[in-house]
């Protein structure tokens, strides 16, 4: 057994009770255990890495929900963009350009978050609140019509302090909130909260959770 089923069921409860949404984050899973996920009844799987999704993807059924959660590079977009309904991490305009001219040719709308940055670490990618803002400026939806923004894509700091993390998702509700009000915009999602933080990003307000390491045996 791959998968850890109290977890499973935890994740569904504690969805149900907030009303949002739990991905399984695949990435380096084998396919096993994402067949083992699929006959338990799950359809949302995340993965990091386009030539892995694809990989997957070939062989694994047809009727799974695909998300894109990475770091997407503009050279990939072609590669994964038939294959998903949703990209998470939308950090640019030159992404969101590809995105729109790829999916404009095969006809086909992809819903997308835009990632904010608020972690205290280098390492991770997204906007900073003022070019979140200089993004929305610029952002015209009639020039996009094959890209449905559905609302921020966040990752917490990784630590143990959960005042910090709380402090920094409430961060993207307040961004949220002053988005929909300032470009009179009805975004309503939130993509934050993983393993170690989604009890925390529940409370914030989050409607999606990446859940990976914690779901695995």
């Amino acid at each position: 057994m791959y998968i850890n089923q109290s977890i499973y069921q935890k994740l569904d409860n504690v969805c149900a009770e907030y009303g949002a949404q739990w991905i399984a984050v695949t990435k380096l899973r084998p396919v096993d255990a994402l067949a083992e996920l699929y006959a338990m009844g799950k359809r949302s799987f995340g993965e990091n890495k386009a030539q892995e999704l694809c990989d997957k993807y070939e062989i694994l059924p047809k009727d799974i929900d695909w998300h894109f959660i990475g770091h997407l590079q503009t050279n990939k977009v072609k590669q994964i963009i038939d294959k998903v309904s949703t990209i998470h991490a939308v950090d640019s305009m030159k992404l969101l350009n590809e995105i729109q001219k790829e999916a404009s040719k095969i006809n086909k709308k992809v819903a997308i978050f835009i990632q904010m940055y608020v972690a205290q670490e280098e390492t991770k990618y997204g906007f900073s609140p003022e070019e979140m803002l200089d993004f929305f400026d610029q952002f015209q939806a009639e020039n996009y019509p094959n890209i449905s923004i559905q609302g921020i894509m966040a990752m917490a700091s990784f630590t143990d302090n959960k005042s910090q993390i709380e402090e920094e998702f409430c961060r993207v509700k307040t961004m949220l909130a002053a988005i929909n009000s300032d470009y009179n915009m009805t975004l309503s999602e939130m993509s934050i909260g993983m393993s170690g933080d989604y009890n925390i990003a529940l409370k914030c307000g989050a409607t999606r959770l990446r859940i990976g390491n914690i779901l695995f045996n």
